[in-house]
C-alpha cells in the first residue's frame, strides 16, 4: 500500500508497480501548475508526485523532466565492461526519477483526469481484474498503453508471413534476425521438436510452419504462457504446438531443442528484462547441462545466443565453449547473421563500440 495526505484527508491505495520497487515514502499531491524544474528537483530527491491536472499536461512534464536528465553530462569509459555498467546505472537512475510522476487508477482501472485516455482494457490485459483503486506511475501506465497497441497490432514476422502477437511483460520479437537462423538452419528431423524458454512462441510458430509434426514449448512465466497458447490460436497451429508450463525441459526426449536464451549475465532491473539478462548466465548452464538427457540418439540442440556479451567482456568465447565441452557437447556447425536494429549504427548510443561488431550465431550441437 501506498500513503498520502491530501485535502487534510489521510489516504492509501494499492501500490503498481512492474519493476518491484517500494511505494516511495513522500508523495506531493501536485497539478497543471508545476513548474518543470521543481518537479524535476522533487523527484531527484526522492518525492513522488501524485498528479491532479490534465492528463496531456502530465505526459509533457515527463517529457520535460526526461530531457533534463538526458542533457546532464554521464560518466563515460572506453572499457567495455565499465561502460555497460555505467550505461546501467544511467538507465536505473532515471528509470527511478520519472517513475515519481504517479496517476490514480479508479477500481475500475479509469482514469479521473482531464483529458485522460481510456485505459481500462489495457490494464486488464496487464494485471488482470483490478480490486482496489491503486497509485501507478505514468511511465509504467504508458508503457502499459504501448503493448496494448502492439498486442492489437502484432509484429510482423517474415519467416511466418504472418504477425505475432505479444502479451505486455513479454518480449517482443522486434529483432528478427534470430527468427531467420531457425528459419533457414537445416532440421534434423520434423517428427517432434522441443523450444524451451518460447516466451510469445515465434520459434515455435516457426518450426511448426517449417513442417515439424509436434511442437512441444515451454516456459516458466504466466504471460508468456498465455501470450504463446494465443498466437498458436491465431495462427492455427495450436493442434501442432503444445504451450507447457515447465522449468526449462518438458518429459521426454526429442531430436530437435531449440532455445534461445537471454544473452546478457547481468542483473535485469524489471521482469520483462529477464528476456534479455540472463544473472550468472543461470538460464543458459541450466539448457547446456540437462539438454544432453532430453536429445534422442543423434539429435541436435539449436543454440540461439548473440556474442554482444564478449564484446561487453562480461562473458569470453572461451567460457562458452568450455560449457559445452562440459555439458558433453560437441559443435557441429555454427550460422551467423548480423543485427538490422537502429541501434548497431548509431554512434551516439553509449554501448555503440559492442553494438557494431555484435554476431548473433545459431550454434548447432549434439550429444558429444
Amino acid at each position: 500500500m501506498i500513503f498520502w495526505q491530501e485535502a487534510a484527508q489521510s489516504r492509501q491505495a494499492l501500490w503498481r508497480s512492474e519493476n518491484h520497487s517500494k511505494p516511495p515514502t513522500r508523495v506531493q499531491v501536485v497539478d497543471d501548475a508545476i513548474k518543470a524544474d521543481h518537479a524535476f528537483r522533487l523527484a531527484c530527491e526522492g518525492t513522488a508526485l501524485l498528479w491532479r491536472g490534465d492528463f496531456q499536461n502530465a505526459r509533457q512534464l515527463l517529457q520535460a523532466m526526461a530531457r533534463r536528465i538526458d542533457r546532464k553530462p554521464t560518466k563515460t569509459s572506453v572499457q567495455p565492461a565499465e561502460a555497460f555498467h555505467l550505461h546501467r546505472q544511467a538507465q536505473a537512475q532515471r528509470a527511478r526519477v520519472l517513475g515519481m510522476m504517479l496517476v490514480e487508477l479508479d477500481q475500475d482501472y479509469s482514469i479521473a483526469l482531464r483529458r485522460a485516455p481510456d485505459v481500462r482494457e489495457a490494464c486488464q490485459q496487464a494485471y488482470g481484474d483490478a480490486v482496489q483503486p491503486s497509485l501507478i506511475s505514468l511511465r509504467e501506465l504508458q508503457g502499459v498503453i504501448g503493448a496494448y497497441e502492439w498486442r492489437k497490432k502484432g509484429v510482423e514476422v517474415a519467416a511466418l508471413g504472418a504477425r505475432i502477437h505479444p502479451h505486455y511483460g513479454v518480449f517482443s520479437p522486434v529483432r528478427g534476425e534470430y527468427v531467420d537462423l531457425v528459419a533457414q538452419a537445416p532440421l534434423p528431423d520434423k517428427m517432434l521438436a522441443f523450444d524451451i524458454g518460447t516466451g510469445s512462441g515465434v520459434l515455435a510458430a516457426v518450426l511448426a510452419k517449417r513442417g515439424v509434426q509436434k511442437v512441444i514449448a515451454t516456459d516458466q512465466d504466466a504471460r508468456a504462457l498465455a501470450c504463446a497458447r494465443e498466437n498458436m490460436q491465431r495462427l492455427g497451429l495450436e493442434a501442432q504446438v503444445e504451450v507447457l508450463s515447465c522449468n526449462l525441459f518438458p518429459p521426454g526426449k526429442a531430436p530437435l531443442i531449440v532455445c534461445n536464451p537471454p544473452w546478457i549475465p547481468a542483473k535485469a532491473n524489471a521482469p520483462i528484462e529477464y528476456a534479455i539478462y540472463d544473472p550468472a548466465s543461470t538460464m543458459l548452464k541450466g539448457f547446456l547441462g540437462g539438454v544432453s538427457a532430453h536429445l534422442t540418439p543423434g539429435g541436435e540442440a539449436w543454440l540461439i545466443l548473440s556474442d554482444i556479451a564478449e564484446h561487453l567482456e562480461l562473458r569470453t568465447r572461451e567460457v562458452l565453449l568450455r560449457m559445452f565441452e562440459e555439458s558433453g557437447l560437441k559443435v557441429i556447425d555454427k550460422m551467423d547473421i548480423r543485427p538490422r536494429h537502429g541501434r548497431a549504427s548509431d554512434q551516439a548510443d553509449p554501448l555503440y563500440l559492442a553494438r557494431s561488431a555484435e554476431v548473433t550465431s545459431l550454434w548447432r550441437l549434439t550429444a558429444a
